[in-house]
């Protein structure tokens, strides 16, 4: 039996975390998956778990529905197929090289795992690392301990600390070749600090200049904003081909239809497939007109290939009885909802379980919340906002449809 995950710790394959409907463990691949290992993934977790397979927000795999048997032998598989996947501190790195990147993120992350790993530090379960190629598939969005940000020319990175793109302290840049150095030696300044800190930890007692005196930075230029991330569509690549970007309803699918979505793939010439952020899916390398195809067959199996599905505009956890805090089957209740708002992918309803929001932290005009006695309503609030009002799960759909008019106009329908 595999140990279970410790406390405050991610699933992955060895540490599998127990839930509602079994053992979950997760996993992030390292680069893209060739298509008959993907396609023998799925086969795996229909076999040990209960066959649903899940995107997160983060770009990472899960699988659900395991047992204190099944998890090792899917874990014995999953190394079978010699998918490379992250172990220890995780380091995210943009998911494709695009041909607007400036540098290949993959390749960084590479090299910036070996030397976190040499390093042997003692540091909290959930520090991280983001290295974003700068490209448009960019990883503005995900918090992490160490931002590296390839910037123009493509032969220095700027380094940034405790936040998204948006909120992290800038500290400097370095050059390509020294990323790996520089990661390790920012890492050891958070170790130092304590096993559980994270940068912010140390921003808040200690300053930046204890980050500053680690490693030796050039003064940081100002970074230029960027678009969102849209991995949905069509994206050029470096080499000249296209990768199709499809979307998992709600962050999850059966994986028989990944299976039929990776023979689909390949019957079009593609030969890989990765999970990206914002709970996609990324495959290549194809032709531009088949990769049209490969879009209009996807949503025919169920994945999202219209950037305007309105089933975009809800994120929606795993709920009951996946989740053993669940109140309220938040799928279900999503997949109804999604039939009633019109096209469009700024989200409009954030579903959760419970109280604790794990899909989505962030305020949104119509949030529904699973309690004890029933389904609270906020309207622009977040999980932990006062719910006007609480209904039977059973009345949710209905009261929001037809009865309470203002909660769907907080929802923008």
């Amino acid at each position: 039996m595999n140990a279970l995950r410790p406390r405050g710790a991610c699933p992955g394959l060895s540490t599998p975390m127990l839930t509602g409907d079994g053992l979950l463990v997760r996993f992030a691949p390292t680069a893209p998956v060739r298509l008959p290992a993907f396609a023998s993934l799925c086969r795996a977790a229909e076999q040990h778990g209960n066959g649903t397979m899940e995107v997160t927000a983060r770009g990472s795999l899960q699988v659900r529905g395991l047992d204190d048997r099944s998890a090792g032998a899917f874990a014995s598989d999953v190394a079978a197929l010699g998918i490379p996947a992250a172990d220890g501190v995780t380091v995210a790195a943009s998911p494709l090289h695009d041909a607007h990147a400036f540098a290949d993120a993959d390749a960084i992350a590479s090299c910036v795992r070996a030397a976190v790993a040499a390093a042997a530090l003692a540091l909290a379960p959930k520090v991280s690392v983001v290295v974003d190629g700068g490209g448009r598939l960019h990883l503005d969005e995900l918090k992490s301990d160490i931002r590296l940000r390839a910037v123009e020319g493509g032969t220095y990175l700027h380094v940034s600390l405790a936040g998204d793109a948006r909120t992290a302290t800038p500290l400097g840049e370095i050059a390509v070749a020294d990323a790996p150095r520089c990661v390790a030696d920012l890492l050891a300044v958070i170790a130092a600090h304590g096993p559980m800190a994270r940068a912010g930890d140390v921003l808040r007692d200690r300053g930046i200049a204890a980050f500053r005196a680690s490693v030796p930075l050039l003064p940081p230029r100002p970074l230029r904003p960027r678009a969102p991330a849209e991995p949905l569509g069509t994206h050029g690549l470096k080499d000249g081909g296209t990768a199709l970007g499809l979307g998992l309803a709600f962050g999850h699918a059966r994986a028989s239809d990944l299976v039929a979505l990776a023979e689909l793939a390949a019957h079009h010439g593609a030969a890989w497939l990765r999970p990206a952020p914002g709970r996609a899916l990324l495959g290549g390398s194809l032709a531009p007109e088949a990769a049209r195809a490969v879009a209009r067959d996807a949503a025919s199996l169920g994945f999202i290939a219209d950037r305007n599905d309105p089933r975009r505009r809800i994120v929606a956890c795993a709920g009951a009885p996946c989740c053993a805090s669940g109140h309220l089957a938040a799928r279900s209740i999503a997949q109804d909802l999604a039939q009633h708002l019109p096209p469009g992918n700024s989200v409009a309803v954030h579903v959760s379980g419970c109280a604790k929001g794990c899909a989505c932290q962030k305020s949104a005009p119509l949030t529904i919340v699973g309690t004890e006695h029933g389904c609270g309503i906020v309207r622009n609030g977040t999980v932990r906002s006062r719910p006007v009002a609480v209904v039977a799960e059973a009345d949710l759909v209905g009261l929001l449809r037809s009865e309470d008019e203002d909660a769907l106009e907080a929802a923008h329908v």
